[in-house]
């Protein structure tokens, strides 16, 4: 029956536009994981998406992949890994490589309409200059399926902010579930401003519940549901901090529902109503719906179809990856099994909670920065705002909500060395090129797309890898070996060479002052940012003012580029009282320099910059004279 199936469904995809194929709608919403009733939640009050999975299945185990959402975004849109891209940082802008297609443009190809009328915010430089809508049809008034030619099917997107995080923290605001009552996870502490906060985050769930309630009512009216595919899935962990931009659980699993009227009964598995364990990310998503509509995904899609006449074989793991929050750079990835995460943090003196302006608006999260700086919250709820480990593994099993780090127990040694295997075969299979630095990543690109560094020889992984990877096992590595690594011929593994000792503090970077302070002067800006911070942070006396002056030259300069600003201001910030005596100078950066305002991306991309500067003007005045 499988293979007839299979026959058929290859025979109408060789004429797509006389296929009878399912019209395909996905309904996203932002910023909320599976606080849902058909998970499980009973404090949540989601009738409309509990209806919906009563006629389809309920994926238990799906990622987003990424825990911020123009890079999740970016990995719907192509079916690519965004590290493997050059994409992974939030409010990116990159060029993709002539090879790659877009998902609406393939399925278009297929013969769908298309549209998307309500989000298309990727981290590429999209055709039309205007942030990917000229990649979709324009839809006529009233639905996304209307204005398509008679006979054709349809491929819909309807985007939903109601849960968005600054739509959980707007005031004023009608409590509807009763804050007393709302059940906290358990690394948040339990106050009146964050039981508020939550208890609105659930009030906002139900509201979008009745926005998808009421386009799946237009769908039934216009005679459509008995034709179309539906997926409901939001698009990463709630907007609160340690969900949000973190790769645990909380930021990574969302919720998704696929239903399928009886028509097409035979390209979902599962009974209506049934909940599967099947592993799901968001790389899936686009040769999925490839498949469905009767087209073979490409080769170089890293995704694998889930449903469809032909889906791939269940994958083993799911892959994440979290680069730069808005200004704020961070580096780390995850994998996890059915069991068992494994997260791996590269730059270790920096902690999951940096300071981000935007996550700062919302009440809880200074509510529980407070707590944390007077003192005494428990390991579990104060573990967010300390540096990062550089290994965290937990069971999720017997720990879904992720408290409790295994790494360090012996017990667990053979599970965190599988685990760690796994990852790394990712990271080399992809050639993930996040072990660059933004601005090293894009001056190597020089114009080009970042994308093709591998292919074109302009990113050598192992050595870069192995440079980063050892940088972060203090306790492993010695300082000598990245002493030498400051004068390797390679600007990536010169940079991780003064990361490295960075990290192992004032003895590895005295011990290489000289060598540092020679570093001051190399033609790559990332690698005088490194060694800047490392000799400023924790150098002797007499190399410190030096360290700031580069720092200075660097965000003070038109000629480097922004994201050489951006990593400058972040060292900076990082520094604290350290950098007090650039202060006055500080003041006077014009933070317009570095971007020209012609870039398509100025206003997101120095808005960012300006709260970075903010943040480290704020900390410098307040820091001791």
């Amino acid at each position: 029956m499988r293979l007839a199936l299979i026959a058929l469904w290859c025979g109408l995809a060789a004429d797509v536009q006389s296929a009878d194929r399912p019209n395909i709608l996905w309904i996203t919403s932002e910023d909320n994981g599976p606080q849902m009733g058909c998970y499980g939640d009973a404090f949540a009050d989601t009738p409309h998406l509990d209806a919906l999975a009563t006629r389809g299945v309920c994926y238990d185990n799906a990622w987003s992949n990424a825990p911020v959402c123009s890079a999740a975004r970016s990995t719907i849109l192509t079916g690519c890994y965004p590290p493997r891209l050059g994409a992974q940082h939030h409010r990116a802008w990159v060029e993709p490589p002539e090879w790659l297609s877009y998902c609406p443009t393939l399925m278009r190809g297929a013969g769908y309409f298309c549209t998307n009328p309500a989000k298309t915010d990727y981290n590429f430089a999209t055709p039309g200059g205007d942030g990917g809508k000229a990649l979709w049809d324009k839809p006529a008034a009233g639905a996304p399926w209307r204005g398509r030619a008679e006979g054709q099917p349809f491929f819909a997107v309807v985007n939903f902010t109601t849960t968005h995080e600054s739509q959980t923290r707007k005031r004023p605001h009608t409590p509807v579930h009763e804050a007393a009552d709302v059940p906290l996870p358990p690394y948040w502490p339990d106050t009146p401003v964050v039981r508020k906060d939550w208890a609105q985050y659930y009030d906002k769930m139900t509201e979008m519940d009745a926005q998808a309630g009421a386009l799946l009512a237009k769908l039934e009216e216009d005679g459509l549901a008995e034709e179309t595919i539906v997926f409901y899935y939001g698009d990463h962990g709630p907007g609160f901090p340690r969900c949000k931009r973190s790769l645990y659980e909380s930021g990574l699993r969302v919720p998704m529902i696929v239903a399928v009227p009886p028509k097409w009964k035979e390209l979902v598995p599962g009974e209506p109503g049934s909940h599967s364990d099947r592993l799901v990310g968001f790389v899936d998503l686009a040769p999925t719906v490839l498949r469905l509509a009767g087209a073979e995904p490409p080769e170089w899609m890293d995704g694998s179809a889930f449903l469809g006449p032909d889906a791939d074989p269940p994958k083993a793991t799911l892959f994440g990856f979290r680069g730069r929050m808005d200004g704020r750079y961070d580096f780390s990835r995850a994998v996890r099994d059915k069991r068992w995460l494994y997260v791996r943090n590269y730059l270790i003196d920096r902690p999951g909670g940096s300071h981000n302006a935007y996550m700062f608006e919302t009440p809880l999260t200074q509510e529980w920065k407070r707590l944390f700086d007077a003192g005494g919250l428990p390991d579990a709820q104060a573990d967010y705002w300390r540096n990062h480990p550089a290994e965290e593994l937990f069971d999720l099993r017997d720990d879904p909500d992720s408290l409790v780090n295994l790494a360090g127990e012996p017990a667990h040694g053979l599970t965190l060395v599988r685990m760690r295997g796994l990852l790394n075969q990712r990271l080399k299979a992809t050639g993930d090129i996040g072990f660059l630095s933004e601005a090293e990543l894009m001056a190597r690109a020089d114009g080009g797309s970042t994308a093709d560094l591998v292919a074109e020889g302009k990113y050598d992984f192992d050595r870069i890898y192995h440079a980063a990877d050892e940088a972060s096992r203090v306790d492993e590595y010695g300082p000598g070996q990245f002493a030498a690594m400051l004068a390797d011929g390679d600007s990536g593994v010169r940079y991780w060479g003064a990361i490295g000792l960075r990290f192992r503090g004032e003895g590895a970077v005295t011990a290489a002052a000289a060598e540092l302070t020679a570093m001051l002067d190399d033609p790559n800006p990332s690698c005088r940012v490194a060694a800047a911070e490392a000799l400023a942070g924790h150098g002797p006396e007499s190399a410190r003012p030096a360290a700031l002056e580069a720092l200075l030259r660097i965000v003070e300069s038109k000629d480097d580029d922004f994201y050489a600003a951006v990593l400058a201001w972040n060292s900076l910030d990082g520094l604290d009282e350290a950098a007090r005596p650039l202060l006055s100078r500080l003041r006077k950066v014009d933070l317009e320099g570095p971007l020209p305002k012609k870039h398509p991306a100025y206003y997101r991309l120095n808005k960012m910059l300006a709260n970075l500067s903010a943040k480290t003007l704020a900390d410098l005045e307040a820091a001791p004279k």
